[in-house]
């Protein structure tokens, strides 16, 4: 029983303080981004916002993963920190580099795979973690709540960007602007050449929909679950719903975290060194 009451307490965390309105919630208004820090450079608008505060701080412990886990001089033996961090080394290395970078490219590219997997995993994680950032205060406090910074468009399109430029660029620098966009056409008859070659110029920008918008529905349709049952306690004004509402809302959360949150950034990680590595080695 005391179980029970402490992990509904915890998920009591998750409901942004709009919530504890009478028959008022609206879980998509927790993704909105005002300024924070208002930064205005001419028509650049590089204001702090709760997404960038997440990003900085999914930055930061990105970073203190690697020393802790990948720069320890301790025994040569290693414990279970080595482990841990030689389990991440060896999925980024065998799992996504090798089987999509060619050899030549490994030492080029792998840092960047690696980088991408162990971020977008933090960030990922990150926001399944309730924090006191969502902004907003009850009777002065800052409430708890939680958010992920991938579940905007506009930071996952930014990832995504980055693997985009960095494929063409890889691309012309490896096989030179006339081969490399010559592999773009496949060998067909010049008469179905007018419709397949915007196609596969049309597939090229596809990559950069698929990348942004996989990880970015992911997150925020989990989010968005999670929210919405645990809000309907106060739409319907109900406690008695917090029977059924807090098993399902923990179920979506476990579901999330065991499983989303990991292979979300897999899938990113590798289709980039797969995308990478197929410019420097076109098939056609």
């Amino acid at each position: 029983m005391k179980r029970a009451l402490l992990i509904a307490s915890s998920f009591a965390l998750l409901v942004p303080a709009n919530a504890f309105a009478r028959g008022e919630f609206d879980p998509t208004k927790e993704f909105e981004q005002h300024e924070w820090i208002p930064i205005h450079l001419g028509p650049l608008n590089l204001s702090i916002t709760k997404a960038v505060v997440y990003l900085m701080l999914g930055s930061l412990l990105t970073i203190l993963f690697g020393l802790f886990f990948m720069r320890s001089k301790r025994a040569r033996v290693p414990g279970r920190r080595e482990t841990l961090g030689e389990l991440a080394y060896d999925v980024a290395q065998t799992q996504i580099a090798e089987q999509g970078l060619p050899t030549k490219a490994m030492a080029r590219w792998f840092p960047y795979c690696a980088t991408l997997l162990l971020f977008i995993f933090v960030v990922n994680l990150l926001g399944f973690i309730p924090l006191p950032l969502t902004g907003e205060t009850w009777h002065g406090v800052p409430t708890w709540g939680i958010y992920a910074a991938t579940s905007s468009l506009s930071v996952t399109l930014a990832l995504a960007l980055l693997t985009f430029c960095f494929t063409h660029y890889e691309g012309i620098r490896w096989n030179g602007p006339v081969r490399y966009f010559k592999s773009w056409i496949p060998e067909a008859p010049k008469a179905l050449l007018i419709l397949i070659v915007p196609l596969e110029i049309l597939g090229q920008f596809m990559r950069l929909i698929s990348l942004s918008v996989r990880l970015f529905a992911n997150m925020l349709a989990g989010h968005i679950l999670i929210l919405t049952f645990l809000g309907l306690i106060f739409i319907l004004q109900s406690v008695v719903l917090a029977v059924v509402v807090v098993p399902v809302g923990i179920l979506f959360y476990l579901f999330e975290v065991i499983i989303v949150v990991g292979i979300q950034a897999f899938i990113f990680a590798a289709l980039s060194a797969i995308y990478i590595g197929s410019a420097i080695e076109p098939e056609h």
